[in-house]
C-alpha cells in the first residue's frame, strides 16, 4: 500500500491489525503513526486503550503483553512502539502474531532500517498487516512533493516558487513541511503562492538563489552569475559551497542529457531530465549555450569544487573566492 492509500483509510476508519513502518524516511512513518494515535480512540479511550513504548525501554515479550491485552469497554487496543529499530531479537516476535487479538492496532515504528522480506515475521505481517516501506525523495521529487502537499491544504504554488524551497530546504520532510505551514499561516487560502511569497515569509532571496545561478550561467550572464555567487560568499551559512557545487553538479548533468535526448518534445523531456515541463526552455536553451565538451567540463570542474567544498586542496582560500574561481571555470573553456 502507498503512504497516501494508508492514510485514507486511516481517516475512514479502515484499520488493519498490525503496521509495520520501515525504512529511511521517518517522515512518512511518523505521519501514519501520528494519524493512528490522534484519530482511532477519543482522549478519553486514550487513557485506558493506548500504551506508546520505545524501543530501547522494552523488549518483545514486553511488546506482546501489551498487543494481547483487550480494550476496556469495548473498542480497540491501540499500541505504538516509537523508534522500533531498537528492539532487540525483532524477528522473535513473528510467533506472537496469531494469538494477538482483533482488536489490537499495533504499530511499529522501525526508522532507518528494514525487515529481509524473505523471512518469516515480514511475510506473516505482509499477508495480515501492512508492511510499509519509507523510501527517501530524490532531490527531482521534492518540487513536486510541495505542490502535492500544498494542493491538499487549498493552495497552489508556482514552479519557481516550488524549486525555490526545494533548493533551499533540501530534502528534509520534517524541515520541509515546518516551512511550508508557516507559508500557509502567512498567506490568504486560495491563491497561488510565488516566489516573492517564499522571499517575504521564508527568508529565501528570489534573486540570488540556485535556481537564479544556473539560469545565470545557462545563459552566460557572466554579471548576473558573479553578482549572485559574490551574495553566496557574504551569507555561506545558508549556501554552503559543498551544497551549491551539487546541484550545479546535477544541473550539468541534466544539459548534458538534452543533447543526448532522443524525444525532444517538452514533456518526454521534463520526464527524463526528472524537472517540471516549465523549466525545460530553460535546459534547451542551456544547451545551446554548452556544447557536450562544454558538459563535461563543467562536470569536471565540479568535482573539483566539490573537494574544494570539503576542504580538499584549497589552502587559504576564502569560500566567496572559490565561488569566484569556480564561475569563472564554468564560464570560460580555460
Amino acid at each position: 500500500m502507498t503512504f497516501e492509500q494508508i492514510i485514507s483509510d486511516i481517516h475512514k476508519k479502515k484499520y488493519a491489525p498490525i503496521y509495520f513502518l520501515m525504512g529511511d524516511e521517518p517522515y512518512f512513518i511518523d505521519m501514519i503513526s501520528d494519524t493512528i494515535e490522534d484519530e482511532v480512540l477519543d482522549e478519553t479511550e486514550k487513557a485506558f486503550n493506548q500504551i506508546v513504548v520505545y524501543g530501547r525501554d522494552v523488549d518483545i515479550d514486553t511488546v506482546a503483553t501489551h498487543a494481547k491485552s483487550y480494550s476496556m469497554m469495548g473498542g480497540y487496543m491501540v499500541v505504538i512502539v516509537k523508534e522500533a529499530q531498537d528492539l532487540k531479537n525483532i524477528e522473535d516476535f513473528e510467533k506472537y502474531i496469531d494469538v494477538i487479538p482483533s482488536t489490537t492496532i499495533l504499530v511499529f515504528d522501525y526508522k532507518y532500517k528494514k525487515l529481509d522480506k524473505r523471512r518469516a515475521l515480514a511475510k506473516k505481517i505482509d499477508k495480515v498487516g501492512v508492511l510499509f516501506e519509507s523510501k527517501k525523495l530524490y532531490d527531482n521529487n521534492i518540487p513536486g512533493w510541495i505542490q502535492g502537499y500544498l494542493s491538499e491544504k487549498g493552495y497552489g504554488i508556482t514552479p519557481k516558487a516550488a524549486q525555490m524551497l526545494a533548493d533551499f530546504l533540501g530534502t528534509d520532510l520534517h524541515k520541509i513541511r515546518n516551512e511550508l505551514e508557516k507559508l500557509i499561516i502567512a498567506v490568504p487560502r486560495a491563491r497561488t503562492l510565488n516566489d516573492e511569497d517564499v522571499e517575504r515569509n521564508i527568508g529565501i532571496s528570489k534573486d540570488f538563489n540556485i535556481s537564479e545561478l544556473q539560469n545565470a550561467l545557462g545563459r552566460r550572464d557572466a554579471l548576473k552569475a558573479y553578482q549572485i555567487v559574490n551574495y553566496f560568499g557574504d551569507n555561506t551559512k545558508e549556501n554552503p559551497l559543498l551544497v551549491i557545487a551539487i546541484a550545479l553538479y546535477n544541473y550539468f548533468t541534466r544539459i548534458l542529457k538534452v543533447h543526448y535526448a532522443s524525444d525532444p518534445s517538452q514533456n518526454a523531456l521534463a520526464s527524463q531530465l526528472g524537472v517540471n515541463p516549465y523549466f525545460v526552455r530553460d535546459y534547451q536553451m542551456a544547451a545551446r549555450n554548452y556544447n557536450i565538451a562544454d558538459c563535461v567540463r563543467c562536470i569536471s570542474v565540479l568535482r573539483e569544487f566539490n573537494l574544494k567544498g570539503v576542504g580538499y586542496n584549497n589552502g587559504e582560500t576564502t569560500e566567496k573566492d572559490l565561488y569566484r574561481e569556480m564561475v569563472f571555470k564554468l564560464l570560460n573553456r580555460v
